[in-house]
């Protein structure tokens, strides 16, 4: 059978991505075809300015040298800012929008890991084409705090720089601004704040890798370096002493396990309030596709968290019959690398509920994420787990989906 592409009949198909070099002949791949294309606006336009850092991280030369001498850099040198045109592009509008005319979380957090990571790519190059880039991955997001609402038709700004560093480790805090045309106070325009940690490695050997160095210039900068100062050293000791509980922990937690007995062995008798935890779960499955990759060919950190994300909100949502509305991420922490092909199950449960105030309870949820290797009958690899995503619900209902707004009470 001929394949007549002149037919009048036929409706031809062509790519949607129209950037530039992306003629197919060229020998040289070009950066508008790199990973991320498939991903946010946001993450393929970072990507697309990183043009020359990406050539060096995936076309490094044959036999490159590591860097030989680390660099003094400022905050200010890494500092990037990412614009959302929210009130007058249509189209990208409709890219962020939720069925509640608010700016899909996930999305975002999928363009908060893009840009950290393009954040720690600008303050760890030492502009030397001759030596080999470090490989820079996500190890760990330390919060993620919603302190106020994200509108979808308001113009919307993401700030981020490199804030401490340590021997190969970098943390980088990045802020969601977002403020309405009589709003004159920037303090009081920070719509979200999140804090990502990074960290080198030899892209020849897998170890750990020295980053350059960071010398904060003003006394905010400073002020920031020495919070997370402190809590590195707090991660180090809760590594060492994740094992011990206080005492009135160990009490909580075997009250805890006492009930859930009673509902396993005796559920006639069991508390009509409560419910087993196992019975909130819910689980979402997929095969991680070449789509999903970031540029050095792993699933992409961010498409971990947005899925991860979008599970934790459904189970709030079935398990308190209301759109619950987000307020943090506690922990995200990325334990292994996710490859393409792999058979990734993220399973999410209600962790437990707070009910210190009747009118607006506190849902606390948890995603793991696991990895099933049929082939080697292998699935008990945990790459990525989400802690204590919080919701919290209000009992004034929404707007219906896509019809007015909803008003932060």
């Amino acid at each position: 059978m001929e394949l007549n592409c002149s037919s009048p009949k036929t409706i031809p198909v062509v790519s949607t991505f129209t950037g530039k070099g992306s003629d197919s002949s060229s020998t040289r791949k070009p950066i508008s075809l790199w990973p991320g294309m498939y991903h946010s606006p946001v993450t393929n336009a970072l990507w697309e300015a990183r043009s020359k850092i990406f050539e060096r991280l995936l076309d490094p030369p044959k036999d490159a040298p590591p860097q030989s001498e680390l660099l003094t850099k400022s905050p200010s040198q890494s500092r990037t800012t990412i614009f959302y045109n929210f009130s007058s592009d249509y189209i990208l509008r409709e890219q962020y929008r939720d069925p509640w005319n608010e700016v899909r979380m996930g999305m975002l957090l999928e363009d908060l890991d893009a840009l950290a990571g393009t954040i720690s790519v600008k303050h760890c190059s030492d502009d030397d084409s001759t030596t080999r880039p470090l490989l820079l991955v996500t190890a760990a997001v330390d919060k993620i705090v919603l302190k106020k609402p994200i509108s979808v038709d308001i113009d919307l700004k993401m700030v981020g720089s490199v804030i401490w560093v340590g021997r190969s480790s970098i943390e980088i805090q990045l802020d969601v601004i977002q403020s309405p045309k009589e709003e004159s106070d920037v303090s009081h325009s920070v719509a979200l704040a999140a804090n990502f940690i990074f960290v080198a490695r030899d892209s020849k050997t897998g170890k750990a890798a020295a980053v350059n160095r960071l010398s904060p210039e003003t006394e905010r900068e400073k002020f920031l370096f020495e919070e997370a100062e402190a809590r590195s050293k707090l991660r180090k000791k809760k590594r060492v002493d994740r094992r011990k509980l206080e005492n009135g922990e160990v009490n909580q937690l075997e009250a805890l396990l006492a009930e859930g007995r009673i509902f396993c062995d005796m559920p006639a008798l069991a508390d009509r309030d409560s419910i087993l935890l196992r019975d909130t779960r819910l689980e979402n499955a997929l095969i991680c596709q070449p789509q999903q990759r970031n540029i050095h060919g792993r699933i992409f950190g961010g498409f971990l968290m947005h899925r991860a994300f979008e599970l934790a909100f459904s189970t709030a949502y079935v398990f308190a019959g209301l759109v619950p509305c987000f307020l943090e991420v506690d922990h995200v922490d990325f334990l292994r690398p996710v490859d393409v092909g792999d058979f990734l199950r993220l399973t999410s449960c209600v962790l437990y509920t707070e009910l210190e105030n009747p009118d607006q309870p506190l849902i606390n949820v948890e995603v793991v994420a696991h990895v099933t290797r049929p082939e080697i009958r292998s699935s008990d690899v945990k790459p990525c787990k989400m802690h204590c995503i919080k919701y919290i619900l209000f009992h004034i209902q929404r707007p219906a989906r896509g019809k007015g707004h909803k008003e932060w009470i």
